[in-house]
């Protein structure tokens, strides 16, 4: 019924958009090529969401599911803007009625102009979204931050770490373009890199194909990194529940086979001489999403004074509970939204994306009370396979001791 439902909007929204060609256009040639695309996509997103044996995001749904969007955008806008002359077609045409109760009732003819502007602004969303999947989702961006902490020990000043997250290995299809990525990584030559998080979509057996390029991530004091939600295979239905354990069993073994330090509600500490911090890292805590991270338990034995650095994938866990817990951890680092993997950014001036609207903290640098968040926007894409505005992230962040400069 939903899918019913789902295609009568599509159709009425297509009727908007058929018009909008029809009247910009004499060439019918024109806007029945734009109609046999236009259900060609619904065509293959509902054979692809109706397939059986297909479960998760694919890399095919994944596709599905960016065409779809591509063209259900520039049709909202269509809709809005003709359907807006619609009504004011209807109230003009019934003032004349009125007015002039002799004459036989018309509607107005759609003015041309509008039309134009309809299509013009749709383009704009049109090709965002075409460039988002051709080139955008492999536009990696280095972010550099420098944070301050009185109470840094001294060996840890100028420590470097990377971060990345939400690798969403099931998604990719170029290995070249994640070579790249990797390399710069590594490029940055950080002192630790940290991992927060979603290497997978679905299953551990997506990551075949890429441990052994993501093995070659290498700083001087290890690769660390945490579970998210996708890792733990709950978004598929698995024949049992021994076969869901032995997928997440296989996918732990995966960190380890890359040389990473998976943190399972535990924590590391890296030592320079009589100096030391800790690497904190909880499995999955999310508000509405999977919730098994035991934070006391992984920051067993620590004390408030020891500088703390933690990995925690979803960022309503520092909101929730990380930022009041009475042994202050300096520092957490999250990943999870991806920025919604839309949205607008321009450095120091302005930053929004839909995201927002449901977590408080999405991208980039928070503090309060001298306790730091960064939520990377994240490696890799889920379901739509691009990005537009918020571009694939590796955060690296340089610790500084002593007060930040005013």
């Amino acid at each position: 019924m939903r899918w019913i439902i789902f295609v009568i909007i599509y159709v009425v929204l297509d009727i908007y958009a058929y018009q909008a060609f029809k009247t910009v256009t004499r060439h019918s040639w024109i806007y029945l090529i734009y109609l046999a695309l236009s259900l060609g996509v619904l065509a293959y997103l509902l054979y692809q969401f109706n397939v059986p044996e297909k479960q998760g995001l694919t890399g095919a749904r994944s596709y599905a599911i960016g065409f779809f969007l591509a063209f259900f955008a520039p049709k909202l806008i269509f809709f809005v803007l003709l359907f807006g002359e619609d009504m004011v077609r209807l109230v003009v045409s019934g003032f004349q009625k009125i007015a002039h109760t002799d004459q036989e009732y018309a509607l107005p003819s759609r003015r041309k102009f509008i039309s134009q502007i309809a299509l013009g602004i749709a383009a704009i969303p049109f090709a965002s979204l075409l460039y988002g999947m051709y080139q955008g989702r492999y536009n990696y961006k280095v972010l550099k931050y420098v944070l301050h902490f009185e109470d840094l020990p001294d060996a840890f000043d100028g420590y470097k770490i990377t971060q990345i997250s939400d690798i969403h290995s099931g998604s990719f299809d170029n290995p070249e373009k994640i070579k790249y990525g990797i390399d710069l990584i590594n490029e940055q030559q950080s002192d630790a890199i940290m991992f927060t998080g979603d290497l997978v979509n679905n299953t551990a057996s997506e990551m075949d194909d890429w441990k052994e390029v993501f093995g070659t991530l290498s700083a001087k004091d290890g690769v660390f990194s945490v579970l998210g939600n996708h890792d733990y295979g709950d978004y598929v239905n698995w024949e049992s529940a021994a076969a869901k354990k032995a997928n997440l069993d296989a996918l732990k073994g995966v960190h380890g086979e890359m040389g990473w330090n998976l943190l399972l509600d535990d924590h590391k500490k890296i030592v320079r001489g009589d100096d030391s911090i800790a690497i904190v890292g909880v499995e999955n805590w999310g508000a509405g999403f999977k919730q098994v991270g035991d934070l006391d338990r992984a920051a067993s034995g620590l004390t408030e004074k020891e500088f703390k650095i933690l990995l925690s994938h979803d960022p309503s866990h520092w909101q929730e509970k990380v930022k009041k817990d009475e042994k202050k951890f300096h520092i957490t680092l999250s990943g999870h939204t991806h920025g919604m993997q839309f949205g607008i950014e321009i450095p120091g001036w302005f930053k929004w994306s839909p995201v927002q609207y449901r977590y408080e903290h999405w991208a980039g640098i928070y503090e309060e009370a001298g306790r730091f968040l960064n939520v990377n926007r994240g490696f890799g894409f889920l379901a739509y396979p691009g990005r537009v505005g918020i571009w694939p992230e590796v955060s690296v962040i340089e610790l500084r001791k002593g007060p930040k400069p005013i």
